[in-house]
């Protein structure tokens, strides 16, 4: 039977600050987590009932075995989930200043295993198959990873849904982001020298994301991904672009403002937030992802599709785990019927 969903791309163990509002450097406890967003799109279908499975790779180390033990807990296959000898399983730390400020930092060098994917030990007969298959920017980054991300979609030929998750991290695209965020997930804090590199590097990105985009038929990222690959960041203009890129539904998240959906036959949605008391935000993307996978495999409309994911994302928000906070379908309804996540 083949897989209702199947996600290729980053993967990592997540060290979470066990106290919120505390710097870094002050921290004393640590929870661990799966993480990885592709990785974490997975857990999330899995939870609401999907058979999933992910295509990455981890370091021959204790945490790589940690990672895909955590894999099968939650019900994701992990058949493709390899070891890189020679290189470390990754590991994030973030910080948690709610509503809106958790930065992310990456230790991924010498270089993370999920970019080792190589296109020749892919099992293409089961990406074309699967009802739904996810990708990510990151994926384009670096090769082989970049290989064998275009050639999966190339082999699946737009069959099913093909999601492109837009996934902008700049510090994996090269030396000129690391020496300007110094690892670290930031948005233009450091000034005009961050501002021109980020700019070299997405003019650098963009032809790879113009050629993922024509194999896609969902795309999906928020103001800041969608400028990347369109140069537009208007919601409704990016939308427009990523529609004429190649995709058949654009998809916009735009944070406080809600989620933007809108489809090449005209239908659109525009959905506003779940109110919710942030704990910590990252995570919410994901969620929000793998209930995008769950709503387009079960056939509902645009708008209830974006409700549900919507919902998904505030839970796992007002929760301070990713992988462990995906929502089951009960508690996406529960929310949705009193209207916010309590």
């Amino acid at each position: 039977m083949a897989y209702e969903l199947i996600t290729m791309g980053r993967i990592g163990v997540d060290l979470y600050p066990l106290q919120t509002g505390v710097p870094l450097a002050r921290v004393t406890s640590f929870g661990k987590f799966l993480g990885g967003s592709a990785t974490n799109v997975a857990v999330a279908a899995a939870r609401l009932g999907r058979r999933t499975a992910v295509i990455t790779r981890t370091g021959a180390d204790p945490f790589g075995a940690y990672l895909r033990e955590a894999l099968r807990d939650f019900g994701v296959d992990d058949r493709w989930v390899t070891e890189v000898p020679g290189l470390p399983t990754p590991v994030t730390f973030c910080e948690i200043f709610p509503p809106d400020d958790f930065p992310l930092y990456f230790y991924r060098q010498p270089k993370a295993p999920d970019l080792e994917i190589d296109a020749h030990e892919l099992d293409l007969d089961e990406v074309r198959a699967a009802r739904v298959f996810w990708m990510t920017g990151t994926g384009l980054s670096a090769e082989p990873s970049r290989t064998a991300t275009l050639a999966a979609l190339a082999h699946r030929a737009r069959s099913g849904t093909t999601v492109f998750d837009l996934d902008w991290r700049p510090m994996f695209w090269g030396d000129a982001a690391g020496k300007s965020t110094a690892g670290r997930n930031a948005a233009g804090e450091n000034g005009a020298p961050y501002d021109t590199a980020r700019q070299d590097l997405a003019a650098s990105a963009r032809p790879f994301y113009a050629e993922a985009l024509r194999h896609a038929t969902v795309a999906v990222g928020n103001v800041d991904e969608v400028e990347i690959a369109t140069g537009e960041r208007e919601p409704h203009a990016a939308a427009k672009a990523l529609l004429e890129a190649g995709a058949e539904l654009a998809v916009v998240k735009q944070g406080p403002k809600g989620v933007l959906a809108v489809h090449r036959d005209g239908t659109r949605a525009e959905v506003p937030p779940l109110p919710v008391e942030v704990l910590n935000g990252l995570g919410a993307g994901d969620a929000f992802g793998g209930s995008l996978c769950h709503g387009l495999l079960a056939g509902w409309d645009l708008e209830r599709v974006m409700r549900h994911a919507n919902a998904a994302g505030a839970i796992v928000a007002s929760r301070l785990e990713c992988s462990s906070a995906m929502p089951t379908p009960d508690e996406v309804d529960q929310a949705l019927a009193a209207g916010a996540v309590r």
